[in-house]
């Protein structure tokens, strides 16, 4: 029942919003005629009043005042309020007919300025037409009290009525506010994944072509230098030329199929995303490329979620490809350190001190660089990279352990849960 009450007063709003004039003319005509059938009752046993052209005039003037009521609510309360303490003073029995006009005054005075000042206006208006009645009313001094009651209940509903509909409109604006804000928010939340996501593809790209090439015309100019020398040398670096570039191409179309809209099982990921587990094979091809690389772990290895064993793998493969694209280093040095919380990865490479900065000038320009830190960044991890003080670069980045983090945020959880016991 008030959804349907709801309805229907929404599309009488909606209908005064666009025709305004029309709405407020119906009304004025409507309160006309119940000023007319109101001036014409009495009490029981009396006489009844005489319609002269004073109360019509007075009346007429009350519902006309009622056109300004949208931009001079307060002049209109008064007009009416003057009009009804007039037709008083003329010994009119004030009935809800007669009293229709200065009511709608009241709410439409409710409605435009609030509940403050509309009941100031509804209290002196009540206590003038007590006045009123008091000096011209003989039959007053039989009831005070209950006439004096009814002056205040009539008076003051249309208050109530008023107050109702600003809080209405209040909550439909604040409706219609947030499921714009909400409208809003989708909208920018959506372009923000979709950067989000169209920078994630651009890093994996980033990270699989500039490994594989740079492994590639590495191995190339290696089997071209052994050519004529190492024969079977060469023919070892020309097999591991033809899996870095299988294992590219491989790569190259898992990231690819990212971009599918659709959720077809042939869009999804060709194999798992690489992680440290494929390090030791990652280490065998650049041995291939001239590169020696060797790896030491310190703490104990523990599990990694997807994100952060994905994150390793790539920022370690890129400070070796940059190690062997950049700084033309032929060793590097990979460590991994377990602690509490977090895993400290450091990629090393040595370089004669004198020509230690143009071989760090070079990365600190590039993508690669730049790839790193946002990985580390996005999985909640940190990451340094610079010369080193005797030489060489430096890559250094610290990811969070979520298994530890998660046993602190659980043994937090007990403590509270102990405190509340």
């Amino acid at each position: 029942m008030s959804t349907s009450t709801e309805r229907y007063t929404d599309r009488f709003e909606r209908y005064a919003d666009r025709h305004p004039r029309a709405v407020d003319a119906v009304l004025v005509v409507v309160l006309m005629a119940c000023t007319i059938v109101g001036s014409g009752l009495t009490r029981p046993g009396a006489t009844p009043p005489q319609r002269d052209t004073t109360v019509l005039v007075v009346m007429g003037v009350s519902c006309l005042a009622l056109f300004g009521h949208r931009s001079r609510p307060r002049t209109v309360t008064v007009v009416n309020a003057v009009c009804i303490v007039v037709v008083t003073a003329l010994e009119y029995v004030l009935t809800p007919l007669l009293l229709a006009p200065v009511m709608v005054s009241m709410y439409w005075l409710t409605t435009h300025t609030g509940l403050r000042t509309a009941r100031l206006y509804s209290v002196t208006t009540a206590a003038a037409l007590m006045a009123t009645s008091a000096i011209f009313d003989p039959t007053y001094a039989s009831s005070p009290v209950p006439r004096s009651i009814g002056y205040c209940f009539w008076l003051l509903l249309p208050l109530a009525a008023g107050s109702m509909t600003r809080l209405r409109r209040a909550y439909v604006a604040s409706v219609q506010a947030r499921a714009e804000h909400a409208e809003r928010t989708r909208d920018e939340e959506a372009r923000l994944r979709a950067t989000e996501e169209r920078m994630r593809i651009a890093r994996e790209l980033h990270d699989v072509v500039a490994h594989h090439l740079a492994l590639a015309n590495a191995q190339a100019g290696t089997a071209a230098h052994f050519a004529l020398t190492n024969p079977q040398q060469t023919k070892k670096i020309l097999t591991s030329l033809t899996d870095t570039t299988s294992s590219a191409l491989r790569e190259l179309k898992a990231t690819l199929g990212l971009l599918r809209h659709d959720n077809a099982p042939a869009s999804a990921s060709l194999e798992p995303s690489p992680g440290l587990a494929r390090l030791p094979k990652l280490v065998s091809t650049y041995a291939s490329a001239g590169l020696t690389v060797t790896v030491t772990t310190s703490g104990e290895p523990r599990p990694l979620t997807s994100g952060v064993d994905l994150t390793a793998f790539r920022i370690v493969q890129e400070a070796l490809t940059n190690a062997g694209k950049h700084a033309a280093a032929d060793s590097a040095h990979v460590h991994l350190a377990y602690k509490e919380s977090r895993l400290l990865i450091t990629v090393t490479n040595d370089r004669p001190a004198g020509t230690t900065e143009v071989a760090a000038a070079a990365p600190g320009r590039s993508f690669g660089i730049m790839g790193m830190r946002e990985r580390a960044h996005t999985v909640g991890g940190e990451f340094r990279a610079g010369p080193r003080p005797g030489g060489g670069f430096e890559v250094a980045t610290s990811l969070p352990l979520p298994a530890a983090a998660l046993e602190a945020s659980w043994d937090a959880a007990d403590d509270a849960t102990g405190e509340e016991a």
